[in-house]
Formats: C-alpha cells, sequence, structure tokens
C-alpha cells in the first residue's frame, strides 16, 4: 500500500482534539451559573424556580422572572382614580415618552433584558433524587425531559469514527491480500527481487573463478552500462540480450550477478517460473510490469533464471490442446515484443540463464535479442 494511505491513532487523536476545541468554541452557549443541589431544592421550596429542564446528567432551571406588572399598575390606578367618578382616559408621561424611544436605546433595553434572563438562568449536576419530580409538582414548577444533542459530538462518534474504524479494517484487509509477490491484489505484478549493487556491496569478477572466458565476453556489458555516452557517440549500440548457457551449479546467476556489482547498476532476479500462473493474462502482464518497472530504474540489467519455463519453442506438443496458444506461449510473446522495444540508449541489459538451449523459441535467439 502507498504510505500516503496510511493512517495512525495519531491522525485520529489530532482530529478529536480539533473538534473538541470547535465544540468549545462554536457551540459551548453563554456562561451560565452552576448551582449546588442543596441550593437547588431550598430555590424550589420557596418558589423560586419556574420551569426546569431535566437531562440524564445536568438540570438546566430558571429563576421566576420579579413580577412588578401588578404593582406599576395598581399604582398607576390609584394616580388617577377620582372618588366617586370613573377614572378619565388621559396621556400620561411615561407614555408619550416610550413613543419616542430611539431605537439605540431599544437594543439597548433588549441586551439588558437578555443579560437579565441570562442571569437567572442555572444549571445542576444530577444527582439520583426519587422525590425530585414530586417536589417539582408540589410547587408547580414547569419541567420537562430533554436528550442533550451536540452536533459536533454526533458528527465525531456517530459518523467520523465509525467510517474511520471501517477505513482501517478496508487498508489493513487490502495490506493484507497485496502483501508480498503472492498477493491478490499483485497477481499482475512482477515478482522480480531487486538487488541495488554498488562498488561496496556487491559482488565482482574477482569473487569468480573459473569463468574466465565468461567474463571477457561479458566486460563489454559492464562497459556499456558504466559509460553509455562514450559509446553512443560513437553509434553502437549497448547489446541487448545475454544468454548464459551451462549445466546447474555452474555460476551463472552469480556471474549475472557480478556483472551487475562491476557496472554498479540495479539487478532485477527472478524465475521463468514466476511469470506463469493458472490466471489467464497474468504472465503478460507481469512481463509489462516487469520491463517498465526496469526502464524506471534504468541503467540496470533483469536477469531471468530457467529461461526454458517460458521459452520453449512455440507450436507441436507444446500447442494448446483446446487450440490457440496457451498461457505460456502468452507470457513469451510478450517477451518478445516488450525486448523489441529496447534498444542501447535504454540502458536495460537482459540476462537470462539455461541448461536447456536446444529447447528455446528461435526468435529468443535472433540477432536483436539473445544474441550473446
Amino acid at each position: 500500500m502507498d504510505k500516503r494511505a496510511r493512517f495512525s491513532l495519531g491522525y485520529f487523536l489530532w482530529i478529536f482534539l480539533l473538534f473538541w476545541v470547535l465544540e468549545g468554541i462554536f457551540f459551548s452557549g453563554p456562561s451560565v451559573r452552576e448551582m449546588p443541589y442543596s441550593d437547588f431544592l431550598k430555590e424550589v421550596g420557596q418558589g423560586k424556580v419556574a420551569t426546569v429542564v431535566l437531562t440524564t446528567q445536568t438540570i438546566y432551571g430558571e429563576i421566576r422572572a420579579p413580577d412588578l406588572s401588578d404593582d406599576s399598575t395598581a399604582a398607576s390606578a390609584d394616580s388617577l382614580a377620582v372618588e366617586d367618578k370613573a377614572t378619565p382616559w388621559r396621556f400620561s408621561p411615561s407614555a408619550i415618552a416610550g413613543w419616542f424611544v430611539s431605537e439605540e436605546e431599544k437594543a439597548k433595553q433588549a441586551e439588558e433584558n437578555r443579560e437579565s434572563e441570562i442571569d437567572r438562568q442555572f444549571t445542576v449536576t444530577r444527582v439520583e433524587d426519587p422525590e425530585l419530580i414530586e417536589l417539582l409538582q408540589k410547587h408547580k414548577v414547569e419541567f420537562r425531559g430533554k436528550i442533550e444533542n451536540n452536533f459536533l459530538r454526533n458528527l465525531f462518534f456517530d459518523w467520523i469514527i465509525p467510517f474511520g474504524i471501517l477505513f482501517l479494517i478496508w487498508t489493513f484487509i487490502m495490506k493484507r491480500m497485496g502483501q508480498g509477490a503472492g498477493g491478490v491484489m499483485n497477481v499482475g505484478k512482477s515478482k522480480a527481487k531487486v538487488y541495488d549493487l554498488d562498488d561496496e556491496s556487491g559482488i565482482h569478477f574477482n569473487d569468480l573463478a573459473g569463468v574466465d572466458e565468461a567474463i571477457e565476453e561479458v566486460e563489454e556489458v559492464v562497459s556499456f552500462l558504466k559509460e553509455p555516452e562514450k559509446y553512443q557517440t560513437l553509434g553502437a549500440k549497448l547489446p541487448t540480450g545475454v544468454l548464459l548457457v551451462g549445466p546447474p551449479g555452474t555460476g551463472k546467476t552469480l556471474l549475472a550477478k557480478a556483472v551487475a556489482g562491476e557496472a554498479g547498476v540495479p539487478f532485477f532476479s527472478l524465475s521463468g517460473s514466476d511469470f506463469v500462473e493458472m490466471f489467464v493474462g497474468v504472465g503478460a502482464s507481469r512481463v509489462r510490469d516487469l520491463f517498465k518497472d526496469a526502464t524506471e530504474k534504468s541503467p540496470c540489467i533483469v536477469f531471468i533464471d530457467e529461461l526454458d519455463a517460458i521459452g520453449r519453442a512455440r507450436g507441436g506438443r507444446n500447442a494448446s490442446p483446446m487450440g490457440g496458444f496457451d498461457e505460456r506461449e502468452n507470457t513469451l510473446n510478450q517477451l518478445l515484443v516488450e525486448m523489441d522495444g529496447f534498444d542501447g540508449r535504454t540502458g536495460v541489459v537482459i540476462m537470462a540463464a539455461t541448461n536447456r538451449p536446444e529447447v528455446l523459441d528461435r526468435a529468443l535467439l535472433r540477432p536483436g535479442r539473445f544474441d550473446r
């Protein structure tokens, strides 16, 4: 999996912290005084509490507003009353002054009323009290229940966390499915092992013995890989393919690694049987993926061991019983096509090893492919 797709617990902790801060900034509401539960019971007993909202953990209440309307109305009626006569209607100075109140004063008065309303509000941490409802009913306190609902909290716990867990599970499953070259998601990917060889860690010609003639023949390839510009200036082309032939255990793979080590270039190593699977088209797809990776890392060497596993001669007894080409032949065809697309400028050398050169397809041995 791509590293950018990996999520860790730290990301979710930062997201949770961000939502918690945003909740405190935008959804905390105005500051309301907190009242002890004992004082709350006392206020209810004195009939000072008007309304109460009960939640699972908190009680939200409001103190009754001081009722001044009755006193002011009575005083106004007494001032206008005349004995044994009906009270005549007349303008009062306060009523006339109310018509000329400015918008600024109205806004100020509304703000004062709002602040006064907030001052009457309070919160109480709820405790287990089975007699609370009976007490509220006795003193005629309007009460109701409420389920606390917070948008950001619900968004985080109802959506972000569940989908985050599903995403982590999906990422883990996809990583397990694609783990290694045999993963389900890597069916069409190349199984080649890549070795980044250099002068310090790579294998060199000095590590080989008994293959002096073979070393002399591949030294030209090393020179091409080290200084390709010099040969391209002269119009020379880099050898496309080198075929190593010999019995098992004679150092064919070691010689290929030594060429890469001497040149200091990446080394792709895989077996011919790695291309062929039971799924149709997988072999050709792996060939394309192999040459794509090799081109990106050029100059480099691609080493295919046991080339006869995919390079057998086509037709005859090797033909598919159902007619046409089987999967192995499709893989071979794709290999031939990819080798035709390479020239000396790409910096990719194909080296292959086999102990049965007589069974190889003639197209592999023609000039421009495995011609060394």
